[in-house]
């Protein structure tokens, strides 16, 4: 196995990257200061790229973002627990060992398969804005509230609802007594767990001074710095947080102490006091949402609809690909004319991502995104030789009369996906997150508070004076990008189980993971590992590896890193971006003959069976 960086500190790590980037840019004909703005606001930054191996067994699986966590899933696995109780209690363990991603401090997308049954279900667990938010909640005397201080602020805390989103899971699909699933999560709170040097590096890039005073005092020691990897961190706060919700069930979260502790917390956060309130709190629900699935390939794609957009987009881009061969089995892989394709179909699903999709609550969504004359229509606008620019919205049937404006929202994800298939067959995708890196890096109650509301635009209107369907509204969801996503094969039966983080990039880590599977026909780990590429509507985005890249900036012709697949694509007018594309990709894939399991070499996670 092999680690990069192990040290040598996070300055010298950024400041290679940083020049890779420019050098690689100038190479590729890509400005170079675009570049360089893209890499500071990647949602977690890169720290490190592992080699892992493909994980193996019969009966159960489970695929994480890290390894304390995933060995707490196995364990309820073990104990005849369900894929439900399974992913609560590797949940619980995340929101403490990797804070920076996801908790009981924000919301996450859940799909869950039945096998028994055949049942599909998708459940919403996202954060909503508080009863006092106004479609002006980030402007300033017209003008938006710099990013980053509207991040570090009570303006971006939304109302959690990952508590009572697992709560309801348990209801309906656990097994084991719900304050089981807590013991592992306040083992390691009270007894302390080691810090990873994902975790070290990314507090040290992001700095004390960024942090509330609370938080500072957890994650940092009194002169700054960091805690170090290794080092045994405890969390008593977050362990008498939990033993109160295994006690008395989500009641003990959005009412009580707990409670009192998240709106003072967010009414004390810097730049800009938050206006969570107790009745915010005591009236979260979560909704069931019908799953959003498509054909594709012989295969039935199933994803989590609006207010993720991540489900649709995936959708879209899937089918509007069908047609076109992008080659069969793994020797395809990366084919240029292949990542052309994607990049294309990509491009069209995000333009009516940005423009249709929200809280379906609030805006109407057309139903008719994924019908089949609108999309053929779309994808006449794919030229197989020929990059096309930035494409406008389409017009979907029935959509004539919305005068939806052009988005402006800014995404910068620090989420985690669980992928879990048990001993029953049943399944469980979820994705979960505090936003940012950190959230709003503010602490209550032992936990982070979400910065969720920066998902929504900042501006109400655009220029024109349309009115945006992702604007701030008082109890509104803001649109996300996850995309858990659970595959059937021919049969009806269960085929994968898989999700990423990313941001908006998450919907590009997800296409290129089932092209990977369906098309290139890849192993779980080869699919997580392959190079990430795609489009969000403008450039060709490609990730590199600085710690191996530039040795195609020199020779590229003696090997075939993602810079010289990058090259490959000039020819099709491509104006290529390449970037540090962290994903976090967790897979489970059924096989004949048993399981497969897959955690992304990008980040510390790993699969695990039996």
């Amino acid at each position: 196995m092999t680690e990069r960086p192990t040290g040598g500190g996070l300055k010298r790590l950024l400041g290679v990257a940083a020049a890779a980037v420019i050098l690689a840019a100038s190479l590729l004909g890509t400005p170079a200061p675009a570049a360089a703005q893209r890499a500071t606001i990647a949602p977690e930054h890169a720290t490190g790229h592992s080699q892992k191996p493909l994980a193996r067994a019969r009966s159960y699986m489970v695929s994480a973002a890290n390894p304390l966590a995933v060995e707490a899933g196995a364990r309820v696995l073990q104990e005849g627990g369900s894929a439900v109780d399974a992913a609560i209690a590797v949940q619980l363990v995340l929101n403490l060992v990797e804070p920076q991603s996801s908790g009981i401090g924000g919301g996450a997308f859940l799909l869950h398969w039945d096998a028994a049954a055949k049942q599909l279900r998708s459940y919403d667990g996202r954060e909503t804005a508080p009863a006092a938010a106004q479609p002006d909640r980030f402007l300033r005397e017209g003008r938006p509230v710099p990013f980053g201080k509207a991040v570090h602020s009570g303006l971006s805390i939304g109302v959690p609802g990952l508590v009572r989103l697992l709560e309801e899971a348990h209801r309906r699909h656990g097994k084991l007594p719900w304050p089981r699933l807590f013991e592992p999560a306040i083992g390691l709170a009270d007894s302390g767990f080691p810090v990873s040097p994902r975790l070290n590096l990314l507090l040290t890039w992001m700095g004390a001074d960024n942090f509330d005073p609370a938080a500072r005092q957890l994650f940092f020691d009194e002169h700054g710095s960091a805690r170090p990897a290794g080092i045994k961190l405890k969390n008593p706060a977050f362990a008498d947080t939990l033993r109160q919700i295994a006690e008395a069930g989500s009641r003990a979260f959005y009412t009580g102490p707990v409670a009192d502790a998240i709106v003072t917390a967010a009414a004390g956060a810097p730049n800009f006091p938050g206006d969570v309130t107790l009745s915010d709190l005591a009236g979260y629900k979560i909704e069931e949402r019908p799953p959003v699935c498509i054909d594709y390939r012989r295969h039935r794609i199933c994803g989590m609809g609006p207010p993720s957009s991540g489900g649709i987009a995936v959708a879209q881009t899937l089918k509007l690909l069908e047609p076109f061969d992008l080659g069969h089995g793994p020797e395809a892989a990366l084919n240029p004319g292949a990542m052309h394709l994607i990049a294309e179909a990509e491009k069209l699903a995000f333009a009516d991502r940005d423009r249709y999709l929200a809280d379906p609550a609030f805006v109407s969504v057309p139903a008719t995104l994924l019908d089949t004359r609108y999309i053929d229509e779309r994808r006449r606008l794919i030229a197989p030789g020929t990059a096309m620019p930035r494409p406008a919205a389409g017009t979907p049937p029935g959509t004539e009369r919305q005068a939806f404006g052009i988005d402006g929202t800014q995404e910068s994800v620090g989420t985690s996906h669980i992928s879990i298939v048990d001993g029953a067959g049943d399944a469980v995708s979820m994705t979960t997150t505090i936003e940012s890196a950190f959230g709003s890096r503010v602490l209550a109650a032992g936990f982070l508070l979400n910065n969720e509301l920066t998902d929504f635009s900042f501006r109400p209107r655009d220029r024109e004076g349309r009115p945006i369907a992702n604007a701030v509204g008082p109890g509104k969801r803001p649109r996300s990008s996850m995309a858990p996503t659970i595959v059937f094969g021919e049969d009806g039966r269960l085929k994968a189980v898989l999700g990423s983080p990313g941001g908006s990039r998450i919907i590009l880590y997800v296409v290129k993971a089932l092209v990977a599977l369906i098309d290139w026909e890849m192993d779980a780990q080869a699919a997580a590992a392959l190079v990430n590429f795609g489009s969000r509507g403008g450039a060709f985005e490609i990730e590199y590896d600085p710690a191996t890249d530039w040795r195609a900036l020199v020779r590229p012709w003696l090997s075939t890193p993602s810079l010289w697949q990058a090259m490959r694509m000039r020819p099709f007018g491509h104006a290529v971006a390449p970037d540090l594309l962290t994903s976090g990709l967790h897979i489970v894939v059924v096989r004949r003959d048993g399981l497969e399991g897959a955690a992304d070499p990008r980040r510390e996670g790993v699969a695990l069976g039996d």
